[in-house]
């Protein structure tokens, strides 16, 4: 890009030190909105409108199904939603004041009398669209009485609650998932925030540049950072510029910060070409004439940018390297060889080990080829985890105790205890914990249940997980491994043999389940690379192409062959 080279962006990231909370509500409270904010001093183009209204001569049951149908349509306030309901309702309803998704509805019959019908909607809710479209998961029912009456001869809902209830189909077809990008704090990467976007927009950069200007959702606004001005304004497209107003406090390093998480946002909703800014009537860095992805690779989330990792087994207590279908046992590279428990090797050549027996195991860390020292000793340990960059080793002592180990100065390691907030009831021991590669999530294991938190990050190197919410109820209780996959998503091994592998959302919003094939529950560790998802099962460890959704069966990792052992994924 002509203009850019001398100034190649090194971006440089400052804590904010600004604290959000969160906390699920009942359904009957939920404020959301499903529909992306309005764009400050700009015109959007209009929405697509409704094509679901009120069929002619439609029973009441069968009205109030495709009610529901049209409530997953924002377009023109839900003019269509809107249609189905009495004068008096249509003035009355508040559709902005949540926006839950529930498994199905079910319609059944209260009272009938005559020209006025009553009916109770239940559901299973399995999450909420918060406002901006993020999607926060939830495992709780929905209950509640809409009334009908005649109006003419066509019937029309008469009262309902407010909020918008949408089956988790219809949020599907009618709304599609974007990444918006942002800082984590402290950090140098761009961090993903999963937006529902309605897919019935006619302009979707708009609606994108929208929520990047209101900055990170809810949940994990306390581990990013967001520097925007408040009367920051996207004002629309001028001679093929994308413009903005409010911008001029910013000094260049926040101006290239904001053209990386542009340029990144929109080039992962299809739109890659090389894009020009302009902020308060003039290009966004003076010289600059557009910006592309090449600009900003340092920074780069996309799944291509992590490169081919090194890969790594465990087996018989003893580590081994694995390429060119070859498994070199690390003898002489790790002395404690024969002795190892659990492992996690990252792209740097350092490890972190479990040794000796359950009821008396030793965490070590330490670098390939020079040793490790002992940190800490406990009945048991979960798999430790690096942080990125190696900047410090999370492991679970006695499944209670999570710690977080880094190197001093002195080439000695100190260890602090990190404060997990788990929800109210939750009280097992965590058998797995897996940091994300940006270090902004964690995901666990406890007692066999999926579970998700935040990492915040403190001034003076204090870590907090907060925000942990269950994910994929439907695998509570059988969940035994899990890890986080290149693209944020999560891969986790079960129990259950109808879904021994399966992927669930990074937003918890599904889950899909990976070709059952040759595989056989139970499987008991899982890996994922930029290529590959790996997994041991009842009999080897086995490989699938990462995406693939025509192959069906799994196949054994070359070199290992035969051999039972634990896969590592080094980053």
């Amino acid at each position: 890009m002509r203009g850019l080279a001398p100034r190649r962006p090194v971006i440089a990231v400052t804590a904010l030190g600004v604290a959000a909370s969160f906390a699920l509500s009942s359904c009957a409270s939920l404020p959301t909105n499903s529909a992306p904010q309005v764009i400050r001093k700009f015109e959007a183009p209009a929405q697509s409108s409704s094509d679901i209204t009120p069929a002619p001569g439609s029973d009441p049951d069968m009205l109030l199904r495709d009610f529901f149908a049209a409530s997953a349509i924002p377009a023109s306030n839900y003019e269509g939603a809107r249609s189905f309901l009495t004068d008096r309702a249509r003035q009355a309803w508040e559709p902005d004041a949540s926006t839950i998704v529930v498994d199905r509805i079910s319609v059944n019959t209260l009272a009938d009398g005559g020209n006025t019908q009553s009916f109770n909607v239940q559901g299973n809710v399995i999450g909420q669209l918060r406002p901006g479209g993020a999607f926060i998961p939830a495992r709780q029912g929905y209950e509640a009485t809409m009334e009908l009456e005649k109006v003419g001869n066509e019937w029309r809902i008469s009262s309902l609650p407010a909020g918008t209830v949408i089956e988790r189909t219809e949020m599907r077809n009618r709304y599609q998932p974007y990444n918006l990008y942002f800082y984590h704090r402290g950090g140098k990467k761009l961090v993903s925030d999963r937006r529902w976007v309605y897919a019935g927009r006619d302009a979707l950069q708009t609606a994108l540049i929208t929520l990047l200007l209101h900055g990170p959702s809810e949940r994990v606004r306390s581990a990013l950072q967001f520097h925007l001005p408040a009367d920051a304004a996207y004002t629309g497209m001028e001679d093929g510029a994308y413009t903005f107003t409010g911008l001029g406090s910013l000094g260049e390093e926040e101006r290239l910060r904001f053209a990386s998480q542009l340029v990144w946002t929109l080039a992962g909703a299809g739109f890659s070409g090389p894009i020009a800014i302009e902020a308060d009537g003039a290009p966004l860095i003076p010289g600059v004439e557009s910006f592309n992805r090449d600009d900003f690779t340092e920074v780069s989330p996309l799944v291509e940018s992590v490169g081919d990792s090194s890969f790594y087994t465990l087996a018989g207590g003893r580590l081994f390297s694995v390429a060119d279908e070859t498994a070199q046992p690390l003898d002489g590279r790790v002395v404690e060889q024969g002795n190892i428990a659990a492992a996690d090797v990252s792209n740097a050549g350092n490890y972190a080990i479990v040794t000796g027996k359950e009821g008396d195991q030793r965490f070590r860390l330490g670098a390939l080829d020079k040793g490790a020292q002992e940190v800490l000793k406990a009945n048991n340990f979960t798999r430790p985890t690096f942080e990125k960059e190696d900047s410090g080793v999370w492991v679970v002592a006695d499944g209670r105790r999570v710690t977080r180990s880094v190197r001093s100065a002195s080439g000695d390691f100190t260890t602090s205890e990190v404060p997990v907030d788990l929800p109210e009831g939750v009280d097992g021991s965590i058998s797995v914990l897996r940091l994300s590669a940006t270090g902004v999530r964690v995901v666990m294991v406890i007692e066999g249940t999926l579970y998700t938190g935040i990492v915040e990050q403190f001034e003076n190197g204090d870590r907090h997980v907060t925000k942990v919410l269950e994910y994929a109820p439907d695998l509570a209780g059988s969940v035994i491994a899990a890890d986080w996959q290149p693209d944020g998503s999560i891969v986790v091994g079960t129990s259950n043999p109808g879904s021994p592998v399966v992927r669930v959302e990074q937003d918890g919003s599904g889950s899909t389940g990976k070709p059952i094939g040759n595989i056989t529950a139970p499987v008991v560790a899982v890996a994922s690379g930029v290529n590959m998802v790996y997994a041991t099962d009842a009999n080897a460890v086995l490989q699938v192409p990462s995406g693939s959704t025509d192959v069906s069966n799994w196949r054994e990792v070359p070199g290992l062959q035969g051999v039972r052992s634990v896969p590592i994924v080094a980053r």
